[in-house]
């Protein structure tokens, strides 16, 4: 069976991308291994993050706040997708990944921005799940063996658009 390499990437890899690799973890194993990092990491994954994971019991071991920099070294595993998850209407500055993987933007806007009640920042959480949560679903239910790359770019372009 062929493991697919998958990095999703944002600016601070507080909890976006965090997110991300999480669910892929879960629902694409052992199909897709599952990574994040961030252009300008915070060094911290957010508490309410990682409170949504184990509540939607996904495992939260290993998670960790990192720069896109561990995952371009020598002898840093391949990357066959890359996607990015900033928020481009909020004017975000999402990272470029170099090579060759395939490469999506799904926008999703950013939870650990909201400012509000607890309730307003866990609604904030909680959306930007479900958001990942659906995409996620919709990619690891492709079937990528039988597609060619043109068409598997303009079906994770389509997720991205959802």
């Amino acid at each position: 069976m062929v493991r697919y390499n998958v990095l999703f990437l944002c600016t601070g890899n507080s909890a976006r991308s965090i997110m991300a690799e999480a669910i892929l973890r879960h629902r694409g194993f052992p199909q897709f291994a599952a990574y994040s990092a961030g252009s300008h990491p915070s060094g911290v994954v957010r508490p309410e993050a990682l409170k949504l994971l184990e509540t939607s019991r996904l495992s939260t071991d290993g998670l960790r706040s990192k720069g896109w920099e561990e995952f371009s070294q020598p002898g840093a595993s391949r990357m066959d997708f890359v996607f990015t998850v900033c928020d481009s209407a909020a004017k975000e500055v999402c990272p470029i990944w170099p090579g060759q993987p395939m490469t999506a933007h799904w926008s999703v806007p950013d939870p650990a921005a909201v400012q509000g009640t607890p309730e307003e920042v866990a609604r904030a959480f909680r959306d930007a799940f479900v958001i990942l949560d659906r995409r996620i679903g919709l990619f690891v239910s492709l079937p990528l063996a039988t597609l060619s790359k043109l068409a598997i770019q303009k079906e994770i372009d389509h997720i991205g658009g959802q």
